[in-house]
C-alpha cells in the first residue's frame, strides 16, 4: 500500500551539498518511471553502496514521495522495484531535467505491478550504454533515455518507442552527436509484429504533417524534424528466449527489411540494427554483437 504522506514540507528535497542524492532518485523514478535499488545505482553512483540507495528510497517512502512493488519469483523475495506516488509525482513535474518531457507516472501498485516487466526491462537496456559510456569517456547519462516517446504517423495513428536515448561520442578533435529509438523485444509478442514495428518507422520517416486550411500549402519537410535534426538510428534489443529463437526474430528482422519497400527505402538513409540485451550487458553495447538489418557483419552500434 502507499504511505500516506508526512508533515514534512517538500523543500527538503531541494538539492544541496549534503543530499542531492534523494532529489536524482525523484528524477529517475519520474522519467524512467520504475526501477529496482541496484538499478537506480548503476544508473545514478555507481561507486556507492547499495546500502545508500536503500536508506534514500525508504526515507523517501516515509516521506509519501514513493512506493514499492514486490518482484515476482521465488529468488526475488527482498527484491522491489520503486516508483513515484501521485505526491511524488507533483514534486516532480517542474524538475529541469523533466520539463518538455511527457509524464507517464505509474502511481499505484495496481498499474505498477502490470507494467513492472517490461519497464524494468527498459531500463536494464539503458544500463549498458551507460556504462560503456562512462567506460569510454563518452557523454550518455540518467537523463540521456526517455522511455515511450510518441511520434504520429498519419490517418491518426501514433509511433510509440520504447526509448528514445541520446549519445555523445568524444574525441581528442571531435564530438559525434547520436540518437536513435530503441525497441526492446521481450518475445512476448510474435515476430511479424516485431517486424511490423520497422513499417512503423519508415512511415514517421516520410510522414508530413499537412498544413490546416483551404488553400495546399508547400510541406515544412517531414514531421521529424521538429524534434531530431537527423532522424535517429532504429536499434532493436531482444531478450526473454533461447538463442536459436532470438537468431530466427532477427532474421525476420532482416527479411522485413529487404522485403518492404518502404523499409528498404528507410534503411538506404537510416543505420538499423538488432542484437541481444544479454550480449550488450556481457561484452557491452560498443562490441561487434549488433546485426545491421541491411546485411552485413556483426559491428559496434556507433557503426551501423
Amino acid at each position: 500500500m502507499t504511505r500516506s504522506p508526512s508533515r514534512a514540507p517538500a523543500t527538503e528535497l531541494a538539492p544541496s551539498p549534503a543530499e542531492p542524492l534523494r532529489l536524482q532518485v525523484l528524477t529517475a523514478l519520474a522519467l524512467h518511471r520504475m526501477a529496482t535499488t541496484s538499478q537506480l545505482r548503476q544508473m545514478l553512483r555507481p561507486d556507492s553502496s547499495r546500502q545508500l540507495f536503500s536508506r534514500v528510497l525508504n526515507k523517501l517512502r516515509d516521506a509519501g514521495f514513493v512506493d514499492l512493488t514486490p518482484l515476482s519469483g521465488k529468488d526475488r523475495s527482498r527484491t522491489h522495484a520503486w516508483y513515484l506516488t501521485p505526491e511524488g509525482a507533483r514534486l516532480t513535474r517542474d524538475l529541469p531535467a523533466l520539463r518538455g518531457r511527457p509524464p507517464y507516472p505509474i502511481t499505484s501498485t495496481t498499474a505498477a505491478s502490470l507494467k513492472t516487466p517490461h519497464t524494468l526491462t527498459v531500463v536494464r537496456t539503458h544500463l549498458p550504454f551507460a556504462a560503456d559510456a562512462r567506460r569510454l569517456g563518452h557523454e550518455h547519462g540518467p537523463w540521456d533515455w526517455t522511455p515511450e516517446v510518441a511520434h504520429p504517423i498519419g490517418e491518426g495513428e501514433r509511433l510509440v518507442a520504447d526509448a528514445v536515448m541520446h549519445y555523445t561520442v568524444t574525441g581528442s578533435e571531435h564530438r559525434l552527436k547520436l540518437r536513435a529509438f530503441v525497441e526492446v523485444d521481450r518475445t512476448t509478442m510474435s515476430s511479424e509484429r516485431l517486424a511490423v514495428k520497422l513499417i512503423e518507422y519508415a512511415r514517421l520517416f516520410r510522414y508530413e504533417t499537412q498544413p490546416i486550411g483551404r488553400h495546399r500549402q508547400p510541406s515544412a519537410g517531414p514531421a521529424w524534424l521538429r524534434w531530431y535534426p537527423i532522424y535517429p538510428r532504429v536499434l532493436f534489443i531482444l531478450t526473454g528466449a533461447s538463442p536459436a529463437r532470438l537468431r530466427n526474430r532477427i532474421n525476420d528482422l532482416q527479411a522485413m527489411t529487404a522485403q518492404h519497400p518502404l523499409v528498404a527505402a528507410l534503411a538506404r538513409e537510416v543505420p538499423l540494427g538488432a542484437t541481444v540485451l544479454e550480449d550488450i550487458e556481457h561484452h557491452g553495447p560498443s562490441a561487434k554483437v549488433w546485426v545491421p538489418l541491411a546485411g552485413g557483419q556483426p559491428r559496434p552500434w556507433t557503426h551501423l
